[in-house]
């Protein structure tokens, strides 16, 4: 993974997804809505600049690593995903709707999310802890009159 370069920033929003369908039914046991599935993510990420670094499609979940722009947050990236790919599952097996789910609902509510980097949480810590010298506040510096 590289950092990019934005109009006022540099970095990195590398993520690792974990979505789950209502129940935990095995929905991606079958062929047919696995490869849907997969379709429907590399549209989404094609469509909105994403890069998808990672795909798995379980028979109960799906685990996704994908960088996306800084201009969108997180819970934006996880509703396209997730409301993409459960209309177009959802309008090709309409037998799904009718038989398992309530309220057209695919994806259960909840999702698993981390940002991932290149470092790790100690190396940050330590970096910001250590390396940039320790700044002690002078009670005799002149303070600001508001």
């Amino acid at each position: 993974m590289e950092l990019k370069s934005t109009q006022h920033g540099y970095g990195q929003n590398a993520y690792h997804l974990v979505f789950v369908p209502k129940c935990r039914y095995n929905y991606f046991s079958y062929p047919g809505i696995k490869k849907l599935c997969r379709q429907a993510f590399c549209e989404v990420a094609e469509k909105y600049n994403f890069k998808i670094f990672a795909l798995e499609i379980q028979p109960n979940h799906v685990h996704l690593f994908v960088d996306f722009p800084p201009n969108f947050a997180i819970s934006k990236v996880v509703q396209l995903f997730k409301g993409i790919s459960a209309y177009k599952i959802l309008h090709k097996f309409p037998r799904i709707r009718r038989t398992f789910l309530r309220k057209n609902h695919f994806w259960s509510a909840g999702k698993f999310y981390r940002s991932v980097g290149n470092v790790t949480a100690e190396t940050i810590q330590h970096y910001i802890e250590q390396s940039q010298g320790s700044w002690t506040f002078d009670e005799h510096q002149t303070k600001l009159n508001a």
